[in-house]
């Protein structure tokens, strides 16, 4: 056997904490040879999407590695396709696997983190992350995003079955100080209730007012903002581990901007 088919069934096994095999399975079935292959209006398979969905979960949990076992203090993977409308039956919005929830059972199965937080500011709803930890108490998953846009969930009721869902949705139009109030009064307060073992940061820059995927209006600035402030919390719940990956974000200098300025202010905290 192959080095790199051991590490695909070690990534299968990463996987399948989060997805069920039929999920799985089906997505490795429909793989094209050539070609594209539609699962639904927004989400195709092409030859390689099979690789690239196992690198990103791949970069999902060597992040979660390299800061649980203190080698660095935080890590930004920088992969696609992302992940966090993947629920744990079906793929759709762009997204194969759950990137975030591996990593968070990861973490949890690997290195005995009891609590893991979740912050997701991408501008559309973490469906999938949402549905993958309902019922579960020891992750919390925090959102802003954009109200009333894909995928249509995240209203502010929605609090999971132990109340460890927390989201703030935003309206169309709404820029830095609207999301910093949400940020301020409603995730950054629980966050520090739930004190965490790891945050993992869902940093979808899609929210950038150059985005054609959404209607808020944030700033390079608003991202350097949330990454600091979310980092404080981090700095006195879970001596400073911070995972962080990439979502959403589909204007090329709105995303290069945003994403420097996260990674500047993860490096520079």
């Amino acid at each position: 056997m192959l080095a790199r088919d051991v590490a695909q069934i070690g990534r299968f096994q990463d996987v399948a904490r989060v997805h069920s095999p039929d999920h799985i399975n089906f997505l490795h079935r429909r793989m094209p040879q050539n070609g594209i292959v539609q699962l639904d209006h927004d989400t195709t398979l092409s030859p390689g999407s099979w690789e690239a969905a196992m690198r990103a979960v791949g970069g999902a949990c060597q992040a979660v590695e390299e800061v649980m076992a203190g080698k660095v203090k935080n890590a930004f993977s920088l992969s696609r396709p992302p992940g966090h409308h993947a629920e744990s039956k079906r793929a759709m919005g762009f997204c194969l696997f759950n990137n975030a929830a591996v990593a968070a059972r990861y973490a949890q199965d690997h290195f005995g983190a009891e609590r893991v937080a979740i912050v997701d500011f991408d501008v559309h709803h973490g469906n999938g992350t949402q549905e993958i930890f309902w019922e579960d108490a020891s992750v919390m998953y925090a959102s802003t995003h954009q109200g009333q846009l894909f995928p249509g969930t995240g209203d502010k009721n929605e609090e999971g079955a132990h109340g460890s869902i927390v989201n703030a949705p935003l309206s169309y139009g709404d820029g830095g100080e609207v999301f910093k109030e949400a940020m301020q009064e409603k995730l950054l307060p629980r966050l520090k209730a739930f004190s965490p073992d790891l945050l993992i940061i869902s940093a979808g820059f899609d929210a950038h007012m150059r985005d054609p995927m959404g209607g808020l209006k944030l700033t390079e600035l608003d991202f350097a903002w949330a990454t600091s402030q979310l980092m404080e919390v981090a700095d006195t719940c879970c001596a400073g581990r911070v995972v962080s990956l990439l979502e959403g974000g589909y204007d090329l200098e709105g995303l290069a901007r945003s994403a420097a300025a996260h990674v500047m202010t993860l490096m520079n905290h």
